[in-house]
């Protein structure tokens, strides 16, 4: 499937290779297990090129699920962590400086815009104000993206598609997203996956037999109702999947449970030994 996308990407006069966007493909399906209709929405809005915002806990899939739709679309894929420090400048390019003078280099959602890629900027709420600002023109009827410090506005590629996500139950009044960015969005909601999805996807992502990840499922849980009571979030699938490769890779439970689970979990001592109790309770058996 890569070759023939790439084929048609590509004319027959410039190779493959010379592909601008070769290191942004994805050359193997990611595993995803749909828990809704998630799937055809997203390729309904792609069709409009809707811009997407994706809402939910850390670790439940929102990255995996974009990396799919990618795949699944055949587009390369541009992926920002965003954080307190990310700027415009990060998002768009900068000149560099070398020995025969000044040269440009665009950023990552530039790069997407002039070539057709599906942009996902990660927890973009954690961004400065200025990178909100740029993407707006990208998120109307305009798609374009103004690059001003080279006085050059980028209409986007037909395959452009800007994707953002945050995670709502950590965010301050001060970085919400405002009602005029929100509202030029489509949105998808994200969360844990039921009980049965949820062991299928830590056995199969863990490489472990169904009843192991049961019983991480189930301390997963139990974490999640101590949410608001000195734990900032649950457990999350990914850690799951952390502690199941873990202990396929032949380490004691336990201890697989306190380098995945229980430790990087809180800071705050009595949350670390219930959730190793919680772990004791299933594997000391």
């Amino acid at each position: 499937m890569l070759d023939s996308l790439q084929q048609k990407i590509a004319p027959d006069n410039h190779p493959a290779q010379h592909d601008p966007m070769v290191g942004h493909r994805l050359t193997e399906e990611p595993y995803f297990r749909a828990i809704g209709d998630e799937v055809n929405l997203f390729e309904a809005a792609h069709r409009l090129r809707l811009p997407m915002l994706l809402k939910g806990p850390t670790g439940c899939g929102k990255t995996r699920f974009v990396e799919h739709m990618a795949w699944r679309l055949g587009l390369p894929l541009v992926q920002v962590a965003c954080n307190e420090d990310t700027s415009a400048s990060d998002l768009l390019g900068r000149f560099l400086l070398n020995r025969d003078g000044t040269y440009w280099v665009d950023g990552p959602l530039t790069s997407a815009v002039r070539h057709g890629a599906i942009c996902y900027l990660d927890e973009f709420v954690e961004a400065r104000q200025d990178a909100t600002v740029v993407i707006h023109p990208l998120t109307d009827e305009r798609r374009t993206l103004l690059l001003d410090r080279k006085g050059e506005v980028i209409q986007a590629h037909p395959d452009f598609h800007l994707v953002i996500s945050y995670n709502p139950g950590y965010q301050s009044e001060m970085k919400r997203l405002k009602p005029s960015t929100r509202q030029r969005f489509v949105a998808l909601d994200f969360d844990f996956p039921p009980t049965s999805d949820e062991i299928e996807i830590v056995a199969a992502e863990g490489g472990v037999d169904p009843a192991l990840a049961t019983r991480l499922v189930d301390i997963a849980h139990r974490s999640r109702q101590l949410k608001g009571n000195g734990l900032d979030e649950g457990l999350s699938t990914r850690v799951l999947i952390y502690a199941a490769r873990l202990m396929r890779d032949g380490l004691l439970p336990l201890s697989a449970c306190r380098l995945a689970l229980s430790t990087p979990a809180s800071d705050d001592a009595e949350i670390c030994t219930a959730l190793q109790n919680f772990a004791e309770a299933h594997f000391s058996a």
